[in-house]
């Protein structure tokens, strides 16, 4: 007989455990529940406290538990027919078990054991919590005002902090990382933690950060809740005169940082990046157009797809080879060859042997062919090594030194932590805080740069630490260290090479670009999402960026999409393509122009799409000057028509359209079937980027928009 009861469970952000107690945390007064998994030979479970009273629990259905809970649950991502997409579609599961259901109030201090049949286990704490008027102190800086501070208090300390700012109301709140439902954030309820919403992401976010833009017709101020803790707003949406903020604190040290900045969009920004790391800029190359493909797995498939575009004088900036290693050490390619390393001391690239007839026969020749034709290298990389992937060779002998020199995150009582989420299950991940890890994980890649040439690292997946009481080796909780563990990955691969390109982070990552949006369908909706990720991204603070053009996920987008997308774009800090692993089975679903022009039988793609990738190259002067200029002044390169037209209250009716720098104004078409399309040109002499035509704003015009343009506005002469 078998009894599960986690009263934390896994700490998944957005979903309940069957085997936890909800919440976890309950309040005075308030009734929670103790939900238990038992094997099903048990036909009785008994919840005794420590107080003296017992509760029986109930046998219940697992379909009618609330499970996804949350200001807005994501909706389902179905299935792509990609390999990710069960994994993360798949409901909790019993494994066999039976789910039971006790529930009981709030009222003091106690403990609980739970029994069924011949098994007991417990006892569990519970401290239930209240909000009260005293518990801790705002650290407040800048000329701004908290107003009705509660503490979520209770036996060990205060929990977490309530607090009011106050909303005009003409004023639209804008930033909180990386957003996709939105621009204005207004009307919202919203939470930042780091997390893998795997497509559709809704309200859910791969790169929060606890700083807003508050911008009105007549004022603008900003916030930032310096805390990597779990925060919550309320951006009006209860009161629309109050914006509300709850946060997590330490309940030894309940002292919660609130910052204030004032002045224009651009002046608060740079405030805020003076404080938490500014970004620097990247070298010239970053500019460029990208190419990536996910089953682009032989060195014989790299170089066929790039010099297929260049053959088709599509013009390349830079390859990312995602499917290279040989995925348990990410630090081999795939069928090499070479001694295990017991300690997991690094390898050099004499020490590999690769097969003639492997995968990748000459990793260096590789590397060395597409350098001879300007194009740089990024290799992907993972930040946990798999427990799934044998118990001999070297991912053994790299677990085991983790296990052994403290080098992986550790859980509570000194184990090693695994990896919670649905991605690699099971997997350590790297204590970033230990310098030794740091260097032991670094060392291992090394030759790939000094040796290979490799020129940068796609940094994924850095969304993997769950829970409040890991432990790190400088000390740190999980509570407090989680949501930085992605800026941490960032930073340590920018010891290693100038450019790293994330999908996670959190407030500081501003300093580590590049980054992108993270895993998207081929759909408008997507393409919307992207775009508006992509202003809030810039907001706050994330200046270098871009997504899958015409989407990554699912069948290929039809010509118009794909068409619509790369544009956008051309006009984007970061021009880039790729296509999720679909098991090699026909028709190809990847993102190349030649592949589109086959898939939708119309040869026009590769001319409207060469065309636009020689734009891009065109522009790249512009962007690295640009690009400075950004990171001088805090405008993000890539920022909403605020920023540069203060008071203009009909640049929120386009709140698609941006500034790319300080000439160019971009309104992407994102509706399909467009033959013109409606923009807004603010205050100020407009030429048309690709006619010329000049127009004198403030003026909505109705531009016509052939496949093979963007609706672009310069104020200065840059025609195409």
């Amino acid at each position: 007989m078998s009894v599960s009861h986690r009263p934390f469970g896994t700490e998944h952000p957005y979903r309940y455990d069957l085997d936890q107690r909800v919440p976890s945390r309950p309040e005075v007064g308030a009734e929670y529940q103790i939900r238990v998994l038992a094997s099903p030979d048990v036909t009785e479970v008994v919840v005794s406290f420590a107080s003296g009273a017992s509760v029986r629990a109930e046998r219940v259905d697992p379909a009618t538990l609330t499970v996804d809970f949350g200001a807005r649950p994501a909706p389902p991502v179905g299935d792509s027919g990609g390999h990710l997409a069960g994994a993360a579609a798949a409901a909790p599961d019993t494994g066999g078990d039976v789910a039971w259901i006790a529930r009981a109030v709030a009222t003091a201090d106690d403990a609980y054991s739970i029994s069924g049949g011949t098994t007991t286990v417990g006892p569990f704490g519970v401290r239930p919590l209240s909000w009260r008027p005293e518990g801790g102190r705002l650290d407040v800086a800048g000329p701004g005002v908290a107003s009705d501070v509660e503490w979520l208090v209770g036996s060990e300390g205060p929990r977490r902090v309530r607090f009011a700012l106050e909303l005009a109301p003409d004023a639209h709140v804008i930033g909180f990382g990386e957003r996709f439902h939105g621009l204005d954030q207004r009307g919202e309820v919203l939470d930042a933690t780091v997390f893998e919403q795997y497509k559709r992401q809704g309200h859910r976010t791969y790169l929060p950060t606890p700083f807003a833009l508050v911008v009105g017709a007549d004022a603008c101020w900003g916030f930032h809740v310096a805390t990597s803790r779990r925060t919550w707003y309320d951006v009006g949406a209860t009161d629309p005169t109050r914006l509300v903020v709850e946060a997590e604190v330490d309940p030894a040290d309940p002292v919660l940082p609130l910052r204030f900045y004032t002045g224009g969009p651009s002046d608060v920004v740079s405030a805020f990046l003076a404080e938490t790391g500014r970004p620097p800029v990247p070298p010239a190359w970053v500019f460029r157009p990208w190419m990536s493909g996910n089953e682009w797995n032989t060195q014989e498939r790299v170089l066929a797809e790039v010099r297929r575009s260049l053959a088709e004088d599509i013009p390349v900036g830079a390859v990312v080879i995602e499917a290279w290693s040989d995925e348990e050490t990410f630090v081999a390619f795939r069928d090499a060859k070479a001694a295990v390393h017991p300690d997991g001391a690094p390898h050099r690239l004499a020490d590999f042997d690769f097969p003639p007839d492997g995968a990748w026969p000459d990793p260096k020749a590789m590397v060395d062919e597409l350098h001879a034709a300007g194009v740089k290298v990024l290799l992907w990389q993972i930040p946990l090594v798999p427990t799934d992937r044998g118990s001999t060779g070297q991912v053994a002998a790299d677990l085991s030194t983790m296990e052994e020199r403290g080098y992986a995150v550790r859980e509570a009582d000194g184990s090693v932590h695994r990896n919670r989420g649905w991605w690699f299950p099971g997997a350590l991940l790297p204590d970033w805080t230990n310098p030794d890890a740091r260097r032991w994980w670094l060392e291992k890649r090394r030759y790939l740069v000094d040796e290979l040439g490799v020129d940068g690292f796609k940094t994924d997946g850095g969304e993997h630490a769950w829970g409040h009481d890991l432990r790190y080796f400088d000390g740190s909780r999980g509570d407090a260290a989680n949501n930085l563990f992605p800026v941490w990955y960032a930073a340590a691969y920018h010891e290693l090479a100038p450019v790293t390109f994330s999908r996670a982070g959190f407030t500081g990552s501003a300093a580590f670009p590049a980054h992108w949006a993270g895993d998207e369908d081929s759909t408008w909706e997507g393409f919307r999402a992207s775009v508006t990720a992509g202003l809030t991204a810039g907001v706050s603070g994330i200046f270098f960026w871009g997504w899958d053009l015409g989407g990554f996920s699912g069948d290929i987008p039809d010509a118009e999409l794909y068409l619509r997308s790369a544009a956008a774009a051309c006009f984007a800090p970061l021009m880039q393509y790729h296509s999720e692993f679909n098991h090699h089975r026909t028709p190809s679903r990847d993102r190349t122009p030649w592949n589109i022009a086959e898939r939708t039988g119309d040869p026009g793609v590769l001319a409207v799409f060469r065309r636009f990738a020689k734009l891009r190259e065109n522009l790249v002067p512009y962007l690295v000057e640009q690009a400075d200029r950004s990171v001088t002044s805090g405008r993000p390169l890539m920022r909403p028509l605020f920023f540069d037209h203060p008071g203009d209250e009909r640049v929120w009716d386009f709140p698609l359209q941006y500034r790319l720098g300080d000439d160019l104004l971009v309104a992407p078409v994102t509706e399909p079937g467009a033959t013109t399309w409606r923009v807004y040109l603010p205050a100020g002499e407009w030429v048309d980027y690709f006619t010329g035509e000049h127009h004198t704003g403030p003026v909505t015009v109705d531009r016509p928009v052939p496949l093979d343009e963007i609706p672009v506005y310069s104020l200065r002469d840059h025609r195409a």
